[in-house]
C-alpha cells in the first residue's frame, strides 16, 4: 500500500497570516509574506521526521493554494517564493502542487496513493478530505506526524 502525507503551507507550516500586513501585501501583487514568514514548527525536527517516514515507504506532498483573486504574474511570483521558502528550510517533498485559490486538493494527488492523510489548518478543507486521514494544523502536528512512524 502506498502512503503519502500531504502537506499544506499559509497557516500550517509557514505563519503567513503572522506577517504583519500580509493581507494588504497580497492584495498589492506583493510575495513578501511567502517569502518572509517564518515556520510554524521545528523544521529541523519536522524535515528528521519526513525523512525517516520517507525512509519507511511514505511519499511526501504540498499541495497549496495560491493567492485568492491573483493573476499569471503574480502566482508566478508566489509559486517562486513557496518554491524558495521550502528549498531554504530542506523540506522534503517528493512532489509539489501550487494551484489557484480554491482548488480541490484532494484531486491533485486523488490517483498519487492508497492512503493519504492531509496537514492543513483549514477545517472545512479537512472535512472535505475523502483520501485517508487529517492532522489539524491548529494543534501539535509534530506529535500526530512522529505516531506515523509506528504505522
Amino acid at each position: 500500500m502506498t502512503k503519502m502525507l500531504v502537506f499544506d503551507m499559509d497557516g500550517t507550516i509557514a505563519d503567513l497570516y503572522g506577517v504583519n500586513g500580509w493581507l494588504e501585501m497580497l492584495r498589492n501583487n506583493d510575495p513578501t509574506p511567502y517569502k518572509v514568514a517564518r515556520p510554524l514548527v521545528d523544521m529541523m525536527e519536522l524535515v528528521k521526521v519526513l525523512t525517516t517516514l520517507k525512509a519507511n515507504g511514505w511519499k511526501i506532498a504540498v499541495t497549496t493554494w495560491l493567492a485568492k483573486d491573483s493573476d499569471t504574474n503574480y502566482d508566478n511570483l508566489v509559486r517562486q517564493a513557496k518554491l524558495d521558502w521550502l528549498n531554504n528550510y530542506n523540506f522534503p517533498f517528493d512532489e509539489i502542487h501550487l494551484v489557484k485559490y480554491g482548488t480541490t486538493k484532494a484531486n491533485c494527488t486523488r490517483k498519487k496513493a492508497d492512503f493519504q492523510i492531509l496537514v492543513d489548518d483549514n477545517e472545512k478543507i479537512r472535512k472535505g478530505w475523502k483520501l485517508g486521514g487529517t492532522i489539524n494544523a491548529n494543534e501539535n502536528i509534530l506529535k500526530e506526524i512522529k505516531k506515523l512512524l509506528d504505522k
